[in-house]
This record gives C-alpha cells, structure tokens and sequence, in this order.
C-alpha cells in the first residue's frame, strides 16, 4: 500500500517540481490527472474487487497488478505531453482499483474483533508513509539526479519509483497470503492455516455473487458506508493541496516537497493512534475528535486571511484525518466480520461511489486555476465533514439497535451456536444463499 500512494504522491510532487513547465500544465490539467486516474478506478472496483474475493485467485491478483504499476512508472517518466499522462494514469486508476479495498478485505478476513483495530493502524500507517516517503524521494532525486543521462529531476521520479515497485511485486508473489480459504501458503503449517480458518467462520466461500448484491443492499451497512465514505473523501480533499500554496510563496522545490511531508506523518501517528483508541474506548468519541480538529482546519482555511503560522498551523492540523478511514474501514470488518462477500461489495462499493464523485466534484470546489485560496473548496468542506461525521455517529448507534433486534445467521456462527440455540462444537456453515430464521433461544441469548 505505501508503494500505491508513493505513486498516487509522486504525480503532484513531479507537478510542483519541474514538470508542470515541462509540460505546460498551466491549467487545470493537475485536476484532469486526477479525473482521469479517479475515473478508471471507479470502473476497476467492482470486477478487480470480485476477483479479490475468489479464494484461489486472492494470493496472486495483488502482486501480478502490481508488476503493471511498475511498468506504467517508466512510461510516465518519458510522457512529453498531457495527454500521455492521461492516459497512463487511468490505466493506473483501474489497475490499482482493488488495492487500498482489496488489502483492507484480507486484513479483515484474517483477525478477530479484538486483534482488528491496531492492526489495521499499522496497516493505514504504509499509506500515508508511502506519501511522505515521495517528498524526500523527489528531494533526493532532484538534489542528486537532476540531469543524469539526460533525464530531469521529476523523470527520475517515476524511474526509481518503477524500480522500487517491481521487486516488491515478486516478493508479493512468495509471501502474500490471500484469504483464510485460499489455497495453503508454503510459510504456514496445515494445522495453522486449518485455525485460520476455524477461528473465523464465514457465511460462505464464494465471494461475490449475485445472491451477494440482493443481500447486501437489503441491510443497513451498505447504506451507512457508502454515503458516510463519499463524504469523507470530499472532506479530506484539500489535504493534498498544501504544496500549491507553498508554490505561490515562492519557496524554493526543495521545501516544496518537504514540508507537506509532516502532514503525512502526522497522519501515519493518527491511523495509528486513531484504530488503537476506538478498539479500547468509544467509537462515537474517537470519531468526534478527528473531525473537531480538521473542523478547525477547513474553517480557517476558508477565512483564509490569516497570520501564515494559522494556515501551517491548519494544513497540519489535516493530518488529523488520517484517523477517519481506518476507523470507518475497522468498523464495517469488525461489524460483518463473518461475511467476506458482503464486505467485499460494500468496500468496492464505498470506492466507486466515493471515486466517482471526486471525478467532478473537486473540478467545482478545488479547480487548480483557483489556487491557492480556493474561496469554494474549503467551505464546502466544512458542509461535507459535518454530514460525514453524523452519518456515522448515527449509522454506529443505529447498527447496536439494529443487531440485537436481526440476531442473524453471522451472529450466531459468531457465537458459535447450531440452529437450535445450543452451543455446537465447530461453527456451522451456511448454505451458499440461504438465510435462516434465528429461534427464540438464539434471540434471547444474543440480547
């Protein structure tokens, strides 16, 4: 994950360091990359996210994606016009568009409840480190490869990023572990991958299917994530916009790309500490703090006339978010930790319906020509991060309601009871499209 936002970073640092002159981006082309990168990942979900959840197929899709990452890197150092660019990074957007869900679906597959929540932190951490790591990346380069064989500082960017890329994909090849179901991994025993897959049942084997979609839209999860992710992506939006006003101080490429970079490690500390704290205290509180703090972030930004230390002091206090997708994504793994096929339609689902209103929204709110003040970007994330922080707060509590009123078929695998409401000794498996009705001694024992 952190080589997929070192890619997603490197386009806006090789922009601000060499590349918008080269290319005469002097537009809203940085936004038109970003369109058409958004674009074709929202139409990569739903197939590449389907073959994610297939057993067999789960421990290679990552790592063969991955060596096309690697490969669509060289090309975007030699792109001499935009449209290149465009193009490449659309391929990109498809190509990657089962990584960030796909990754999160397996961490969720293979950990209890109670394991789930660091976990995933240390996971977020790789993305947003992937981001930092580029701004010293593109330093380093421009600093030390800038005119080698002919190639600019913002091309070595990309070069050595394809370079860093492909290895790991072969080391993917040998060492990623799919689903609990696939196919045994040479580093596990038979009997641990036999407790791995005892120690948490699932509803069924298959995947997504068309059963999948009929059941997962009859239930509430679907309509809590979705809505609450299409407005955290918005919300967050203007994190990544820092270096253009940094640019139009006229502060020189090398803390250009540096100072942004405390943004992304404040946001590595906050997944991390963001998922510990809301698997030990209170989901609703966890939630509230990270949007209180990036409230005042977005609200100065739109007063926008203040001392420049307020503005640092606001840009930074945006690391903040990076405890908002962790928390959500731990959530919904955590709430349907035994269906992996109804997590893995919500998960893609969240992604295309939050990509695909980042394929126009930011041209009205955020459009490059605009920057750095940005007079309709930041209120309008005002309004965008306060329906994101109610629509959990009410989707969390409504789903405690929810839960003990529909004690259902994953709830009782999960205490480990039979049909009868007696305790089996082994979880029983559905039947792939069946859904039972709980007895009475089931229902009184969940309440």
């Amino acid at each position: 994950m952190a080589i997929k936002f070192l890619g997603q970073q490197n386009v806006t640092n090789a922009y601000v360091s060499g590349m918008k002159e080269d290319l005469h981006a002097y537009g809203n082309e940085l936004n038109y990359y970003v369109v058409a990168y958004n674009t074709a990942y929202v139409f990569g979900q739903i197939p590449l996210m389907t073959l994610q959840t297939k057993a067999k197929i789960a421990p290679f899709l990552l790592p063969s994606l991955q060596i096309s990452w690697a490969i669509i890197a060289f090309c975007q150092s030699q792109v001499t016009k935009n449209w290149h660019l465009y193009l490449l990074r659309a391929l990109t957007g498809f190509l990657e568009a089962s990584s960030f869900g796909g990754t999160h679906l397996i961490l969720g597959s293979w950990f209890k409840n109670e394991e789930l929540f660091k976990r995933a932190g240390v996971w977020f951490m790789g993305n947003s480190l992937g981001s930092t790591f580029s701004g010293y990346f593109q330093v380093a380069t421009y600093r030390g490869l800038n005119g080698v064989f002919g190639y600019t500082g913002w091309q070595w960017l990309f070069i050595v990023q394809g370079i860093i890329t492909l290895p790991l994909a072969f080391v993917g090849f040998a060492v990623w572990p799919g689903l609990p179901t696939s196919p045994r991994r040479w580093y596990l025993s038979v009997e641990e991958h036999a407790l791995a897959v005892k120690r948490i049942p699932t509803v069924e084997k298959e995947g997504i299917t068309w059963q999948t979609f009929k059941y997962t839209l009859s239930r509430p999860m679907w309509w809590i994530c979705v809505p609450c992710y299409v407005f955290l992506c918005q919300s967050f939006y203007w994190t990544g916009y820092m270096q253009l006003w940094l640019k139009s101080t006229g502060k020189s490429v090398e803390l250009i790309n540096i100072l942004p970079t405390f943004i992304d490690l404040l946001k590595a500390l906050s997944s991390w500490l963001g998922t510990t704290l809301a698997g030990c205290l209170s989901l609703r509180g966890i939630w509230t703090f990270q949007a209180s703090l990036t409230f005042f972030s977005v609200i100065v930004l739109s007063i926008w006339t203040v001392p420049d230390a307020l503005k640092y002091m606001a840009y930074y206090f945006g690391g903040f978010s990076g405890m908002a997708s962790p928390i959500l994504y731990s959530w919904l793994n955590s709430t349907l930790k035994e269906n992996y096929g109804e997590r893995g339609l919500i998960i893609s689902s969240m992604m295309t319906m939050g990509f695909a209103m980042q394929i126009w929204v930011p041209l009205f709110t955020f459009p490059t020509v605009e920057a750095p003040r940005f007079p309709h970007g930041y209120p309008a994330c005002v309004a965008f991060l306060f329906t994101m922080w109610a629509i959990l707060i009410f989707g969390s509590w409504f789903m405690k309601r929810w839960k003990l009123k529909n004690p259902d078929l994953e709830m009782r695998l999960a205490l480990g009871l039979s049909d009868d409401g007696e305790t089996s000794e082994a979880p029983r498996e559905a039947t792939k499209g069946q859904e039972e009705i709980p007895s009475k001694n089931t229902v009184a024992t969940v309440q």
